[in-house]
């Protein structure tokens, strides 16, 4: 039996000029609480003015290689007929960063999420994907854009200082702080 809550991903956009990006999951057993985990997980520190939660069971994700494989198997059945609903884009486009982050690029009507991958192929080309994210906009729920909500969410946060887990260095190396006491294995 499984004993774990249900695995929400969470989308942090740090100011308003920039996408909402994936930052990770927290555990919880609704969207409310899903908001406030991930705001005391992912806001403690780092510039936020928005959170988004999506239950991870509703993201349809599929890498460039998974893609070219699918619609191959795909092509092969037939479509059955379906309810157009809103979804919302996210994509990866580099391999740079520590983490696994994945941009909100926008949002559309599609038929299912496959659907939604093909039109987003041409709507937002100005990237080439190497992952995409695809999420019915009915199962997000987003952290109220009032200043209110920013003011007592947010703003506790904004002036506090903080550090990439970079910028500590590792134990016993040159130039850290911390030195690896001396052992019987050092002489």
């Amino acid at each position: 039996m499984d004993t774990q809550w249900p695995r929400w991903e969470v989308f942090k956009q740090d100011t308003p000029s920039k996408p909402h990006q994936a930052v990770g999951s927290v555990h919880a057993v609704d969207p409310e609480h899903a908001l406030l985990t991930a705001r005391d997980v992912f806001v403690r520190r780092p510039q936020a003015v928005s959170l988004w939660v999506a239950p991870a069971s509703a993201i349809f994700s599929v890498t460039k290689e998974e893609l070219a494989e699918r619609q191959t198997q795909d092509a092969k059945r037939p479509e059955a007929p379906s309810v157009s609903e809103k979804y919302l884009i996210f994509r990866k486009t580099s391999h740079k960063r520590s983490m696994t982050f994945v941009d909100y690029v926008g949002e559309l009507e599609a038929t299912s999420p496959l659907h939604a991958l093909e039109l987003a192929f041409e709507r937002f080309t100005d990237a080439e994907g190497l992952a995409w994210w695809v999420v019915p906009a009915s199962s997000v729920t987003k952290s109220e854009p009032s200043l209110e909500t920013i003011e007592s969410w947010f703003a506790p946060a904004k002036d506090k200082t903080y550090k990439q887990q970079s910028y500590y260095g590792l134990v016993g190396a040159p130039g850290s702080k911390f030195k690896r006491p001396k052992g019987d294995d050092d002489e």
